[in-house]
């Protein structure tokens, strides 16, 4: 269907998932550490296969000073970066020094059970890792995919 496929310059073609999160850091975040995070973040995109495009950056326009983004074709996609153990790094590198976090999704993929993959996705990655659902509980907000756990 065309009318649900997207283009862009980049080449990717037909419908996507993107993954956003949006976070501000503890003001006693050390500067050192912080910059691993972000290098962290920044590897995501480089290294797993999955992801098509990435962005790592400030965040402009609401509470939240820093955000991150990364595109994948499809389900199997998301998947692969989800339980990336590149991902799960970051995680453990990143959430002890960041205080409020939101996470989303967007797709334009017309599967009406993509919401419920994607939620199951979370599901997956939470349920078989209790040191992630720790990470997770320690920051003061968390909004957004996977916040069954919290």
């Amino acid at each position: 269907n065309s009318t649900n496929s997207t283009s862009n310059y980049t080449g990717i073609r037909g419908s996507m998932i993107v993954h956003i999160v949006r976070f501000t850091l503890k003001p006693d975040a050390p500067k050192d550490q912080v910059e691993l995070a972000f290098e962290q973040l920044r590897k995501q995109g480089r290294e797993i296969k999955a992801v098509q495009l990435f962005c790592v950056g400030r965040d402009f326009g609401g509470e939240f000073d820093y955000g991150a983004m990364y595109i994948m074709k499809d389900i199997e996609g998301y998947r692969e970066y989800m339980m990336s153990p590149i991902h799960r790094k970051s995680d453990e590198i990143g959430l002890p020094i960041v205080d409020k976090f939101v996470s989303m999704d967007i797709t334009d993929d017309a599967d009406p059970t993509i919401g419920d993959k994607i939620a199951e996705i979370h599901r997956n990655r939470f349920g078989n890792d209790p040191a992630l659902v720790g990470l997770v509980q320690n920051l003061s907000s968390y909004e957004g995919s996977g916040t069954s756990t919290k």
